[in-house]
């Protein structure tokens, strides 16, 4: 990325044509004077630099690479860049920040919006930024830029083309069910229930928009999505059916077992002992006709308990 930056941020020059050893010398000169520049308009506290980083000729590539590293970045990204949103033209740390500071409910409701993120062009370095020089930056491909590890490498970095956004974990770890709409761990290529776009969705607990979270998002066995967060909340509360369709959300087999030992422990009164009503099974989508009890109705068929009473009491 500095390569880059240092090819298309020079002006245009106008001086006559030098030998190819003299021009080399040149442009080495003015890249110096303009790194040393760049680095004597931020402070040393800033950049908890030492003074020898600070004199040109004596920094070598490696130090360069790892100058302020670890010292920029947001509560979302730890990097040393700023993006330009090119919606309302400001500078921010990344899009999580543009979206939190125009997007919220201090913000007049006609001027709210989140940046559109793939339309992002402009990229400005924290170390050395200013306003004019991050106007000179040519227009570039975003991808990802952190500094949260040792090594960038380190996270897996990779491009899904299916998600158009960038991902961690590495790509054979993944791969992208187009039905679904994004990326599932490669353990759940033969197994998991496709859903129309499941992930372009809001949890259906906090409401979070599912596809740009970045917490943890787990698929259920219905195929719906939730929050891995939000799921085990539900739990702590005893709730274990997805808040969409109602299935179970994991194996209620023991569960179903302590609700027999209670119904054969509760017998009905005489007038109501032989009441029949219809059921629907939230688990197989089954209707079926079965003796009413107060405690719960069984399906005959998955024998679960998660059933929903559909029609009064017949005969």
């Amino acid at each position: 990325m500095a390569s880059v930056a240092v090819e298309y941020c020079g002006t245009e020059c106008t001086e006559p044509k030098l030998s190819e050893n003299a021009a080399v010398e040149e442009n080495e000169t003015r890249f110096r004077k303009k790194v040393h520049e760049s680095e004597l308009q931020c402070s040393h506290e800033e950049h908890g630099l030492d003074k020898e980083l600070m004199t040109p000729g004596k920094v070598s590539g490696t130090e360069r690479l790892d100058k302020g590293y670890m010292q920029y970045g947001c509560p979302h990204y730890r990097r040393r860049c700023r993006i330009r949103a090119p919606c309302c033209n400001e500078i921010f740390s990344c899009r999580h920040c543009h979206n939190d500071a125009k997007n919220s409910i201090s913000i007049e409701q006609k001027l709210r919006h989140d940046i559109p993120r793939h339309s992002v062009e402009k990229v400005g370095c924290s170390g050395s930024f200013s306003v004019p020089a991050f106007n000179k930056f040519v227009k570039a491909v975003v991808y990802a830029w952190e500094d949260t590890s040792v090594e960038f490498t380190s996270k897996e970095q990779y491009h899904c083309n299916g998600c158009s956004i960038c991902r961690i974990g590495g790509s054979k770890n993944f791969f992208h069910c187009n039905k679904c709409g994004c990326c599932y761990s490669a353990l759940l290529k033969t197994s998991h229930p496709c859903v129309e776009r499941a992930m372009h969705q809001d949890c259906p607990v906090c409401f979070e928009y599912l596809f740009e979270s970045r917490n943890d998002v787990i698929a259920l066995p219905c195929g719906h999505t939730i929050h891995k967060a939000c799921l085990e909340e539900m739990q702590e509360h005893y709730q274990y059916a997805c808040p969409i369709c109602s299935k179970s959300v994991c194996d209620m087999s023991k569960v179903w077992e302590k609700f027999d030992l209670e119904i054969a422990a509760t017998p009905m009164p005489p007038y109501c002992e032989n009441k029949m009503v219809w059921i629907l099974c939230n688990d197989c989508g089954r209707n079926s006709e079965v003796k009413y009890h107060v405690v719960a109705h069984k399906c005959p068929h998955c024998k679960s308990y998660n059933t929903r009473q559909t029609r009064g009491l017949g005969r």
